[in-house]
């Protein structure tokens, strides 16, 4: 039957009204009307969808809680990574920042977005033709949480967007607590006898990973936009400042604290403005980030490792405290980086009760003259790992309370070794030490390596977990009913697995060099290894000397690749992957340089090719000789545009590079369609 007319008409209005107050509350800090009214209108709404189910749609604010408690949050793969940012902290820090942008774009002054930096969690919020159809957790960059749910229940995110809208569109922003929030939810805690949270951002944090969707909602969490990720049919702004300006417009909140300023002189002149007023903000923050507000020129300037070059996070002064420093301990990371770890009187500083500080390492221990013993103080700043600042008051100092740097590693037994112009001393057995044994697995299975397609972050925690898993070779002797007796692996998925496994086997000499995880081996090195030396024997043979013959190999590369095969317990892993058959195609050593067009030549590739993935196009280019970047540059000599080319095909014309399609290409290659 349906529904009458008016109480479908009401009900618009009532969703109109209580969006409009959850904006005003939530958004723009200036509620119109009181608790109790906002209840009143949000009951009437709850009685009359309940009367007429018929006319409940998503988006209603009755659904933002709607839910069943999840079993576990399933993984969301970022379509565009979520990079981390490099952090200044001093004004010679931002000197330098602006001084990278302005010669990597070959100006005299450029233009900065200047915005805050919350002090909370970051997601991406995926909205479909309009709709609110996944939200996700940052994770490590590339894979995160389904906490859509969860996002759901905070009333300043959107279920919809207004108007005619893209058919994809990824928000990203941070979530956090409101101090007058924090305050209550500690109240409540309280009162009920339960523990208090110790900042808004870990409240917000716990609050934002319950499985129960319920639990997130009485928790009163906040929502700030601070950029996009994929797109689809959205039309992107030509800066930064303007995409702020079009977000809040599709009803986003954003930051009123952000500015667009001129040169270091600007960007210093925001930093000191908002320290000045930090206290006074409805929220904590930790820093200010400060972005090249043109597109055209983040594109240009590119990224380094996993941050950008054109953005980086300002941070304000950490706190401090002063405690004694008991001893001096290592811990061995997940690249085998060997890190001195001062374990301390416990000292409550930066929110947090600190017993354990890193001191970098073996130069940072001696810089600052830190002994078992000493007064020392500590410094916390948000998030950031406490660590020791400086000694406060000398201890005894008897030649026990020296600190040195052991000369194995204390998980594995092989040596540890510091590369020249290295500040980091690293444990050789990547593929044997514990310590780094889920990483190298993760690293070995990756695409780009010997491509195990489902061997991700929550196996690997269950196959070493189980002790089914100590080296990469221990995957190859791995049976079905193994796999289908883990948690969560059914009979299908567990030969799927095994089935990638035993694909894995046929591969290339430069995959396998690379899933080695070779200090200072990436995938381009793995490549002129696998060129220049032909065979894995002859390469294992090869001493430093003859390692630096293979191109861009330098003393310290050539010395890291020659430790590393020469610590037997790598030398038996790779001795084990060969008897478990992982093969490749034999070939004789590059003897010159290749020829033709592509040879040597920087080459950028946008858009979507018609016949080619990018990466079978990249493979074959970097085949030709040719090395091809992510970003246009001065540098570049070609750009390859397929379908749908964007702000590269637009900075290529700019630079005047040269600029080609997809069939060219490929006869440049000596191919045909």
């Amino acid at each position: 039957m349906a529904a009458p007319r008016a109480a479908a008409d009401r009900i618009r209005r009532l969703r109109a009204d209580i969006e409009r107050h959850n904006r005003l509350y939530y958004v723009e800090d200036a509620p119109e009307i009181s608790d109790a009214a906002f209840d009143e209108l949000f009951g009437e709404l709850q009685s009359l969808e309940s009367a007429h189910p018929e006319l409940v749609t998503p988006d209603s604010p009755t659904q933002r809680v709607g839910s069943a408690p999840a079993q576990e949050f399933a993984e969301v793969h970022h379509r565009v990574p979520m990079l981390s940012l490099a952090n200044a902290f001093s004004d010679d820090d931002v000197a330098a920042f602006d001084r990278r942008c302005r010669e990597g774009l070959g100006v005299e002054c450029v233009d900065y977005a200047c915005e805050l930096k919350f002090d909370g969690l970051a997601v991406s919020l995926a909205y479909e033709r309009g709709r609110l159809v996944q939200g996700a957790t940052r994770g490590d960059g590339s894979t995160g949480e389904d906490v859509t749910s969860n996002l759901r229940t905070i009333p300043a995110i959107p279920l919809s967007l207004p108007g005619p809208a893209p058919a994809w569109l990824e928000v990203r922003g941070e979530v956090l607590m409101r101090r007058k929030d924090f305050e209550a939810l500690n109240q409540r805690q309280a009162a009920a006898g339960d523990k208090a949270f110790v900042n808004p951002r870990n409240a917000a944090a716990g609050s934002l990973r319950q499985l129960d969707p319920r639990l997130s909602a009485q928790r009163k969490l906040s929502f700030f936009a601070y950029g996009i990720g994929a797109h689809e049919g959205f039309a992107l702004p030509a800066t930064h400042g303007e995409l702020m300006d079009a977000l809040a417009a599709l009803g986003f909140p954003v930051a009123r604290e952000r500015r667009v300023v001129r040169g270091e002189a600007g960007l210093l002149a925001f930093y000191r403005d908002i320290g000045g007023r930090r206290e006074a903000l409805p929220v904590d923050i930790d820093g200010v980030v400060y972005k090249v507000n043109r597109f055209a020129d983040q594109e240009a300037l590119g990224f380094v490792a996993r941050a950008p070059r054109w953005a980086v996070a300002h941070k304000f002064p950490a706190e401090e405290a002063t405690t004694r420093l008991l001893d001096i301990g290592v811990q061995v990371g997940r690249t085998g980086a060997i890190t001195p770890v001062a374990r301390l009187e416990p000292v409550f500083v930066g929110g947090t009760t600190v017993s354990n500080a890193t001191l970098h390492n073996e130069d940072e221990v001696r810089r600052k003259d830190v002994w078992r013993g000493d007064e020392v103080v500590v410094r916390r700043a948000g998030d950031v790992i406490p660590e020791v600042a400086r000694v406060a008051t000398p201890g005894p100092r008897t030649d026990g309370d020296y600190f040195r740097l052991p000369s194995v590693c204390p998980e594995c037994g092989s040596a540890v070794v510091r590369l020249e112009d290295e500040a980091v001393a690293r444990c050789t057995g990547g593929l044997v030490c514990p310590a780094q044994r889920k990483a190298s697995l993760l690293h070995f299975a990756s695409r780009r390596a010997m491509d195990i397609e489902g061997l991700g972050d929550k196996l690997v925690d269950q196959l070493v977990d189980a002790g089914l898993v100590h080296t990469p070779a221990d995957l190859y002797a791995l049976t079905v009913e193994q796999l289908a007796g883990l948690e969560r692996m059914a009979e299908k998925s567990a030969q799927n697995v095994h089935g990638s496994i035993a694909k894995s086997r046929e591969t290339t000499l430069a995959r396998f060099l690379y899933g080695l995880g070779i200090r200072q081996v990436g995938e381009v090195t793995a490549k002129d290894l696998a060129a220049h030396f032909g065979t894995l024997e002859a390469l294992m043979a090869a001493d430093a000397e003859a390692l630096q013959g293979a191109p861009d190999v330098g003393p310290v590369v050539a010395e890291s690749i020659a430790r590393f095969f020469a610590e037997p317990h790598n030398r038996e892993v790779i001795a084990r992957l060969r008897q478990a058959l992982v093969r490749w195609p034999e070939s004789a050593p590059r003897q010159a340089a290749v020829a033709g067009r592509f040879a040597g030549k920087i080459v950028v590739l946008t858009g979507t090719l018609a016949t080619l993935t990018r990466e079978d196009a990249k493979e074959r280019l970097e085949a030709a000789g040719a090395r091809v970047t992510g970003s246009v540059s001065k540098k570049t000599d070609v750009v390859i545009a397929g379908a749908e080319a964007g702000s590269k095909l637009d900075r290529a014309a700019e630079l005047g590079v040269a600029v080609i399609d997809e069939a060219t290409m490929l006869a440049w290659l000596g191919e045909t369609n």
